[in-house]
């Protein structure tokens, strides 16, 4: 069963204290961008108490935010600490982008890791620091599409080929109702991928269907 052509769905999770201001025309321009790929993307401004229960619906999370004060922007660190939000994260594919006019080394050694300390068993597809004028470069903005897009199709690929379903297997998702199915496929195969299984079984299925409902 192959998830090769399967349409990305995407969420772009993003914080910034000025509304309409770069952050926000970059997170359009980045929406855009992918949706040029084929995928489906939707953006939502992060609040540190929110119900992020609406992520399980998306199969790659990407998430940014300004850099002040040698912090990441409040509300987005805060959706980590303070939210469900890393609850709906678990086994999800993640892309992280900063924004910020600090050195890139130093980016890279004090800014990112105040997010990917809160990601250790996520997969993280592409990590990118913005320089505030690379905020609308288109350039900069479809390279960074690009990898999210190429590093998501060659994880699938790479699940595709370790994971086998069973005859009881694909004929009991086939009985699940079409809203639900390709939920509960993705469930079964990241399930299976972290459990270290080879195969999907029905008893796979369920546990993959206990854990989305914890």
């Amino acid at each position: 069963m192959s998830n090769s052509s399967q349409q990305m769905k995407a969420i772009i999770l993003y914080d910034t204290r000025s509304a309409g201001g770069s952050t926000e025309r970059f997170v359009d321009a980045l929406g855009t961008s992918l949706a040029g790929t084929g995928a489906y993307v939707e953006k939502g401004k992060c609040k540190a108490t929110a119900d992020y229960s609406f992520v399980q619906d998306f199969d790659v999370v990407i998430m940014g935010a300004p850099v002040y004060y040698l912090l990441v922007s409040s509300e987005l660190l805060g959706s980590l600490i303070q939210s469900n939000l890393k609850r709906y994260l678990r086994r999800k594919k993640v892309a992280l982008f900063l924004t910020c006019g600090s050195p890139e080394p130093m980016a890279y050694m004090m800014y990112l890791p105040q997010l990917k300390i809160h990601l250790v068993r996520n997969k993280i597809l592409a990590e990118k620091v913005f320089a505030p004028q690379q905020l609308s470069d288109e350039q900069a903005i479809d390279e960074f599409a690009s990898t999210i897009t190429q590093a998501y199709r060659k994880a699938l690929k790479t699940r595709d080929s370790s994971l086998r379903w069973t005859d009881e297997a694909q004929e009991m998702l086939e009985q699940i109702p079409l809203f639900f199915r390709n939920r509960i496929k993705i469930a079964a195969e990241e399930y299976a991928e972290e459990m270290g299984y080879r195969e999907i079984t029905v008893d796979v299925i369920d546990e993959a269907k206990a854990e989305l409902e914890r």
